[in-house]
């Protein structure tokens, strides 16, 4: 066993810790080291590696037993090698927190990149957080209005809810999640959301359109980006979405905000999980992602909601590309188990050049009962929503029947639901980038387009609110 004590001296740079320097690395594997072990270390420890040249890398401890401890080096592994010193900090991977978070850039370790100072902390979080007591969470119920119809209408998002949008590659996604950064807000009320953006693995293209839309739309002034690029190493990304969660729960629990996360691109971030499973010898479970994937997830997952007494509210967004458009990959499907419903993308919607191509059917909200209704939106929310969708699913079913017997064998109500589904699509779910719609306005909307079906054939409404806000009674 070799290793250099260290003594506590001045240098250039300021005062230099104290500590063993340890030189007992016997591999080196991606992006892991193996050490033999000399002194007990704890799981999930800071470790700093010393390379020949005098440069700084900084890892974790992943694993220990009693002979071997596996560290993951976060800067990649290059120019490591047996005679790479390596520290044990005797702590756990901290992120420095204060409100001058908000408004910066920083990359997948928590380090500035829009080139300002380091953030002046008010105390250091641990990474991990902690779990949440089950007796102190509060139901969310709050109405989060979105300005997008398709989500307010159909799929509504709540306050501390998790709600994740099952995209495909080349699909709009990111503008989408701008869009609800930009216009996310409580009905009636003024209180702003801070956006805390944390980009996996995506590309220098990408990271600039981001901050481009958030600067010219003055929301980067109440948002936190961490940004960890394609060309990063892949191991960072595995601490970028706990360190912006550190973040935002600091922000919600502790300086009362409320808070959006949106996560971009969780499919990277599974990636990652699986590399460092390969280079671990672990067996895989499904497709090769590491069998504890699931339980990997929910600790980020899990860490949306309210705490009872507290003011701040955490709400995620994660967006995940499914490979192959294949929404049964284990991605998109343990995703969908651990939170709260899904927006699923739809490419056919996208071709035919409609935005946001939302397609209704196949996404859920599963809060979406408690936060509708006449405290919240609307007296007849619930009933509006369940009748749209039952007619854009008859609607959309009939035009498989279309192309094969013509539309001469349809009925009267066969036909005027073929011309709705066509509406919905083009009246309903198309809007601009930029538009804001009142959730009284998607619902007015609602009505408008049920106009053109009889109200005979609308079986899902009430008798009263059709009475109330149908066109032909209004007037």
């Amino acid at each position: 066993m070799k290793k250099s004590r260290l003594r506590l001296r001045r240098t250039e740079g300021g005062i230099e810790m104290s500590g063993k320097e340890y030189r007992t690395i016997t591999d080196v594997k991606g992006p892991l080291v193996f050490l033999n072990k000399t002194e007990p270390v704890a799981f999930g420890e800071i470790v700093q590696l010393r390379l020949e040249d005098g440069s700084i890398k900084n890892g974790q401890v992943l694993d220990t037993s009693e002979e071997l401890v596996v560290v993951q080096v976060f800067e990649g592994t290059a120019k490591v090698n047996l005679s790479t010193g390596v520290k044990f900090m005797g702590d756990v991977f901290k992120l420095p927190v204060s409100d001058d978070l908000i408004g910066r850039i920083l990359d997948g370790a928590g380090r500035p990149r829009d080139g300002g100072p380091d953030i002046v902390a008010d105390e250091k979080a641990d990474i991990i957080g902690a779990a949440i007591n089950p007796y102190s969470r509060q139901s969310p119920h709050d109405f989060i209005q979105t300005g997008v119809s398709a989500i307010d209408c159909c799929t509504t998002l709540v306050r501390g809810q998790k709600l994740p949008i099952f995209s495909a590659s080349g699909l709009p996604h990111n503008d989408i999640a701008l869009q609800i950064a930009r216009q996310a807000k409580l009905k009636d009320s003024d209180e702003e959301f801070i956006v805390v953006f944390c980009a996996m693995g995506i590309t220098a293209e990408e990271f600039n359109f981001f901050r481009s839309d958030l600067e010219r739309t003055g929301a980067l002034e109440n948002a936190v980006l961490f940004v960890n690029l394609a060309d990063d190493p892949a191991v960072e990304r595995i601490i970028t979405p706990r360190l912006a969660l550190t973040a935002a729960e600091y922000l919600a629990f502790e300086k009362d905000y409320h808070v959006l996360v949106i996560y971009t691109d969780m499919t990277n971030y599974c990636d990652a999980l699986r590399q460092i499973g390969a280079a671990r010898e672990e067996v895989p479970g499904r497709r090769g992602y590491p069998g504890y994937m699931y339980t990997d997830l929910a600790m980020l997952y899990e860490r949306a909601g309210i705490v009872k007494g507290k003011k701040g509210s955490i709400t995620q967004f994660p967006i995940l590309t499914m490979p192959g458009d294949d929404i049964t990959h284990p991605i998109p499907d343990l995703s969908g188990y651990i939170t709260e419903g899904q927006i699923v993308i739809s490419r056919e919607l996208h071709q035919q050049g409609i935005y946001p191509p939302i397609n209704v059917l196949p996404s859920l909200s599963r809060l979406m009962g408690s936060c509708i209704g006449a405290d919240t939106t609307r007296e007849d929310h619930k009933s509006v929503s369940d009748q749209m969708y039952a007619a854009y699913a008859q609607g959309r079913e009939l035009r498989g029947l279309v192309a094969i017997v013509g539309e001469d064998a349809l009925n009267e109500r066969d036909k005027q639901l073929l011309d709705f589904s066509a509406v919905f699509e083009d009246k309903f779910l198309r809007q601009s980038r930029d538009e804001d719609r009142s959730i009284d306005e998607t619902l007015n909307l609602c009505w408008n387009l049920m106009s053109e079906i009889d109200t005979k054939y609308l079986v899902r409404l009430d008798q009263k609110w059709i009475e109330k806000y149908h066109p032909d009674n209004s007037e």
